[in-house]
């Protein structure tokens, strides 16, 4: 069975992510989405919230499944048996950055862990994640950029009405 991990803090998970995810899971005969607790970053949602959100935004994807580790992704992977991550790139500072991270992780699990690099579509390279949070702080308008029930979600973490 040809099985991938795609680690990420998802916070909140955009349109991107999910393009991503979906053509991952086509690739996979399961896909599991880790949601990193990164203790460097303070973020927007907890790591059971970001669980329960992308549950439901991939609900209709039987192959995927979501989990969620802290610490270091070869150690996880190592644990779950997977010899796969896939990472999505939006533009050549991202290559830069996930490459160095890709050869680390080649190295510290001694070549048991390789990185498979998907291009994000088009219509979603210009969308992070951080900017989605910067837009919905200021009531912009993020329906472009993620589910509406995550927008409602993220307009609710500022004390907003939902903008939509």
């Amino acid at each position: 069975m040809k099985v991938a991990i795609y680690p990420g803090s998802f916070d909140p998970v955009t349109f991107g992510h999910l393009d991503v995810i979906r053509r991952a899971a086509s690739m996979f005969d399961e896909l599991t989405v880790s949601v990193l607790n990164n203790t460097q970053k303070t973020p927007l949602f907890s790591v059971e919230e970001r669980v329960r959100i992308l549950e439901e935004a991939t609900k209709e994807l039987p192959n995927v499944k979501v989990d969620s580790f802290s610490g270091l992704l070869i150690n996880y992977a190592r644990e779950k048996d997977v010899h796969i991550a896939i990472r999505g790139l939006r533009a050549i500072t991202d290559f830069e950055y996930e490459l160095q991270i890709a050869q680390t992780n080649r190295k510290l699990s001694n070549g048991e862990l390789d990185t498979i690099f998907l291009t994000t579509s088009l219509e979603y390279a210009y969308l992070s994640s951080s900017s989605v949070k910067e837009i919905a702080e200021f009531h912009g308008d993020i329906s472009q950029c993620v589910p509406d029930f995550v927008a409602k979600l993220v307009y609710e973490k500022y004390g907003h009405e939902c903008e939509q």
